[in-house]
């Protein structure tokens, strides 16, 4: 599931570290088949924007960075482990790899999951899952996020944070709710950046 997250997103070569940006959706797209909503939209908004965010960044080869799109964590969470791909992704990001988990990816690194099991757990966050309720409760406002100022934020079926503790940091707050975070090397939003039209997050 990683492996396959990491190739989509235009890393070549996941399984010994050194990443390059090469395109790989459309591979993906014809080996795979079948390819989630929610990585067909952060793999279209990264190569629409990605390149003009920092171009010579993604010509120089890096040692790995990981988005944790969303999707179904409980399903996710399985796959990782059924595919012994856990304990070598969470060894990268408690070795300080950058993380940006949206959605369920921010269920997987929270500490504590309310309503579920948690994963990598190695966020000091407590989340709630399907926080807002089913579908239905999907919604778009636009809020402050610390030191970016007013962002549209799209929600579909979302978590929320309910606490921080230790080295993590809330950003962003709806409706009463902690909606995003950061602790070191990981940063999650309980919304989908990609589906809107500012970059400011991922840069």
């Amino acid at each position: 599931y990683t492996t396959f997250l990491l190739r989509s997103l235009g890393y070549s070569d996941a399984q010994n570290g050194d990443f390059t940006y090469t395109g790989a959706l459309d591979f993906a797209a014809d080996n795979v088949g079948l390819i989630d909503e929610s990585f067909c939209d952060t793999n279209n908004f990264l190569r629409d924007n990605v390149a003009a965010m920092s171009l010579e960044a993604l010509a120089t080869p890096v040692k790995a960075t990981d988005i944790i799109p969303g999707g179904e964590s409980t399903v996710m969470r399985r796959l990782l482990h059924d595919l012994d791909l856990f304990d070598a992704l969470r060894a990268r990001i408690t070795e300080g790899m950058p993380v940006f988990g949206t959605c369920a990816g921010l269920i997987l690194l929270a500490k504590q999951v309310d309503g579920g099991v948690p994963c990598f757990a190695t966020m000091d966050i407590a989340v709630k899952r399907n926080a807002y309720g089913r579908q239905l409760g999907s919604f778009f406002t636009n809020d402050s996020f610390e030191g970016l100022g007013t962002l549209p934020m799209t929600f579909i079926r979302a978590p929320y944070i309910e606490s921080v503790s230790g080295g993590a940091k809330a950003l962003a707050v709806v409706g009463g709710k902690i909606v995003a975070a950061r602790q070191d090397n990981q940063l999650v939003t309980a919304f989908h950046p990609e589906l809107d039209s500012s970059t400011a997050i991922h840069e």
